[in-house]
């Protein structure tokens, strides 16, 4: 059957099956479009699924294919999204409603909207909640098969890294980005130099009251009538996208600060550093060894916490925590190495390692702190600030390579996983 024909049987069966026809007639109707390995399409998923994409279309402005062209499109995305969903069934793929749930809660929010909200708007606008659940849960399948195949598939070798932050590219990605805000005093070319003269002392007296701690929001909104300000949040911006005007300035500035009145052939300017990223970055790091007693048939929660009380006492009476470590540790990970656990940067830790540790002086040992892997003591041995910013370049350049590489690696596998399928379009 070619898609002409196709789009006509879709059309005659979609009518019928509005129609008052029999159920007989509704089910011979719908047939079998294509099968797909060990899975078949049905001509209502087609239709379905078309109708889907042709508001998706017409909702965005766009024109709409020739019909055969639509069908055939949509055909093979619902042929590909088979052979993945297959595939993930052999694996093991699973997404449970939590992880559903925080899915659907995302895209609520992306629309303002709580979960509560975004399933009443589906439902008022003709859709079915429990449909739309099933189609996100279908994606998120696709994309860990997807992820886990294509992944698997890229290496950015480190030479890669060096050669991509040798280029424009490379350093137009890495450079700091800056967040501005921005107010404009104009002044009419036509101004006499008097009435220049006072709209750039009414800017610095502006400028006084922010640089002496004032809001500069609440200060600009004070400037009314003839000295109006026009403007607002640029955003987001590296420094080669900055207007000339502020390229020069916005390295000099912290965080939090307001630059010096700037005079152009427009007026007078105030900007406001909001924020950066990139840049030079640092980290707190701490150096910590610990001990872990996990709680089990054979010693119950309150032994090992007690145990683990015993052994802080122990080291504090002058027994070595390392041997310690390596009898009593069930962190099998750092137990052989005294407990070491070398350098931590935040976040690294459960929540409540890291509180503990932050809390703990250097040279201390902490009082039994349980997590979700059992009881720790642990000594703080050190803290340093270590600079990162090299680390983070190249992290960055890596994931963007990673990214471009990608949709590349994606496209050979969907195409070869595609001519590997038993495909028979009905």
């Amino acid at each position: 059957m070619n898609f002409r024909t196709l789009a006509l049987a879709l059309t005659l069966a979609a009518t019928t099956l509005t129609g008052t026809a029999s159920q007989a007639a509704t089910e011979m109707l719908d047939q079998v479009v294509a099968v797909v390995d060990d899975d078949v399409i049905m001509a209502s998923e087609l239709r379905e699924r078309l109708a889907s994409v042709s508001q998706n279309l017409k909702s965005r402005g766009m024109d709409m294919p020739p019909e055969d062209v639509l069908i055939r499109q949509t055909l093979d995305r619902l042929v590909l999204e088979s052979i993945q969903l297959q595939m993930g069934a052999r694996a093991g793929v699973r997404i449970n409603d939590a992880q559903l749930n925080a899915a659907i809660g995302r895209v609520a929010a992306g629309n303002r909207m709580t979960p509560e909200q975004f399933a009443a708007t589906i439902e008022a606008e003709g859709g079915s909640y429990a449909a739309m659940r099933e189609e996100i849960r279908r994606e998120m399948i696709v994309q860990r098969v997807q992820a886990g195949n294509v992944n698997q598939r890229i290496n950015i070798t480190e030479q890669e890294v060096d050669n991509f932050l040798d280029s424009t590219e490379g350093q137009t990605l890495t450079q700091e980005d800056y967040h501005f805000l921005h107010a404009l005093l104009p002044v009419s070319p036509d101004a006499s130099d008097s009435e220049k003269a006072a709209a750039k002392a009414h800017v610095e007296q502006l400028y006084q009251r922010i640089s002496a701690g004032e809001d500069y929001d609440a200060v600009l909104s004070s400037s009314t009538g003839k000295y109006t300000f026009t403007g607002g949040d640029l955003g987001w911006r590296k420094r080669a996208d900055l207007p000339s005007l502020f390229a020069d300035v916005a390295p000099r500035l912290a965080v939090g600060e307001t630059a010096a009145p700037i005079e152009s052939a427009s007026g007078f300017h105030l900007i406001k550093l909001r924020d950066k990223r990139g840049g030079s970055q640092t980290v707190d790091q701490t150096k910590v060894r610990h001990i872990l007693i996990t709680p089990s048939e054979i010693l119950d929660e309150q032994q090992a916490q007690a145990l683990a009380q015993r052994l802080k006492q122990r080291i504090e009476n002058g027994e070595d925590f390392a041997e310690l470590a390596r009898e009593y540790s069930e962190d099998i990970g750092s137990a052989q190495e005294g407990g070491e656990l070398g350098w931590t940067s935040p976040g690294q830790m459960v929540p409540e390692f890291q509180n503990t540790m932050d809390s703990t002086e250097i040279g201390q040992i902490s009082a039994p702190v349980r997590s979700q892997f059992g009881w720790h003591i642990l000594e703080v041995e050190d803290r340093r600030v270590e600079d990162v910013t090299e680390l983070m370049v190249r992290a960055k350049a890596k994931e963007y390579l990673h990214q471009r590489k990608y949709q590349e690696e994606l496209d050979a596998w969907l195409r070869r996983i595609r001519d590997e399928a038993f495909v028979d379009i009905k």
